[in-house]
């Protein structure tokens, strides 16, 4: 069994191709590091009331466009969930991604105290 990724075992990739690839090549394990998360209570699912806060909050926020390559199994499981929720697609992953970033931004003191990894 592959050894769990982490951010400080994530390798530097030399181009767009080979972290695609290594995305692709990781992400059942990665899935299953997600789903044991979900289902230990260290992850989450947001109530409609709180991810409606936070898309207004986004919403009023100024945002740049970025392209990023989602594994089509992600992207279409996204969109089951968004539809699930009554949201668009877009919105339910910037949602997702806002959680994580806030979410490892409190675990890691390191962060807080301005130092870069």
């Amino acid at each position: 069994m592959k050894k769990t990724p982490t951010k400080s075992s994530l390798p530097a990739f030399a181009d767009g191709a080979e972290e695609t690839a290594w995305w692709r090549e990781n992400s059942k394990l990665l899935g299953k590091v997600l789903r044991a998360a979900i289902e230990s209570g260290k992850g989450k699912n947001l109530n409609q009331d709180e991810l409606r806060r936070r898309i207004e909050a986004l919403k009023k926020s100024r945002a740049t466009m970025v392209a990023i390559r989602i594994p089509e199994a992600d992207l279409t499981l996204a969109r089951k969930q968004a539809k699930q929720k009554g949201l668009p697609y877009q919105t339910y992953i910037k949602s997702l991604l806002h959680q994580a970033l806030a979410e490892c931004e409190t675990r890691d003191p390191e962060r807080k105290k301005g130092k870069q990894p």
